[in-house]
């Protein structure tokens, strides 16, 4: 397996598990609320939608120019990188409270609870699930839009994580409060930032040294940069409140 089909994968693997880990939160919700089926029907329905998404997205890929998706792609990372990884870099230095899934899954028990209405967690299951795959979505297109040869690996990684987070849900039927979601959206920001600098320039027609090998000693720079940053605030952070 390529390095850089590695790269791919793990990328789309980790930032998918973050989006369904919220996902699953707002499901399970919905589910201990108003029962199964209306979170069955939200998050069906959601994924359809999703499906319809993807399914118009990829073919008009084929239409632009390879040098334009990466630029367009290159640009979308980096903007979209950059908010997680501005966002984790704030919590990491105490400056932003660190997202809590026990106190979400609280809060969202006690909305739908004094709502009781079914239709409710329908609606309530199918917007988590349709707004945090539709960044998933984002995501997994942007890679492979870049190169359409990527779309498998990005579409692996995903999967994989899909499986993982569901059967973890299944099994614990409980939200993932354990799973360490900043780390892994500092991980992602970093990662999401190097590839769109990466395709940026490539489409630009920069000659990066190493040509794919540049990806790691980009992804290095901006974790470097990070870390300092993150040193940086926290050394006149208030502590922030866990919400």
């Amino acid at each position: 397996m390529p390095m850089h089909a590695w790269t791919v994968a793990s990328t789309s693997f980790i930032a998918s598990a973050v989006e369904m880990v919220e996902a699953l939160t707002i499901v399970l919700a919905v589910a201990y609320t108003s029962g199964w089926r209306p979170a069955l029907q939200g998050t069906v329905a959601a994924l359809v939608a999703l499906g319809v998404l993807v399914a118009v997205g990829v073919p008009i890929l084929h239409l632009v120019p390879e040098n334009w998706i990466k630029v367009i792609v290159g640009a979308f990372l980096i903007w979209f990188g950059w908010g997680w990884l501005k966002k984790a870099i704030l919590r990491a230095a105490g400056r932003k409270a660190q997202r809590d899934e026990t106190a979400i899954y609280t809060a969202e028990l006690q909305r739908l609870k004094s709502a009781q209405d079914s239709r409710i967690g329908v609606a309530t299951a199918f917007n988590g699930v349709f707004l945090e795959g539709l960044e998933v979505a984002l995501i997994v297109l942007a890679i492979a839009g870049a190169s359409l040869t990527s779309l498998r690996w990005a579409v692996i990684g995903a999967t994989a994580a899909l499986v993982i987070v569901v059967a973890a849900g299944v099994v614990l039927h409980a939200p993932l409060s354990k799973v360490p979601e900043n780390a892994m959206k500092f991980v992602v920001g970093v990662m999401l930032t190097s590839l769109g600098v990466y395709w940026l320039g490539a489409g630009l027609r920069v000659a990066w040294p190493g040509d794919e090998a540049a990806i790691l000693w980009l992804a290095a720079t901006v974790l470097i940069a990070s870390l300092i940053a993150v040193r940086v605030l926290s050394a006149s952070a208030a502590p922030a409140r866990r919400s």
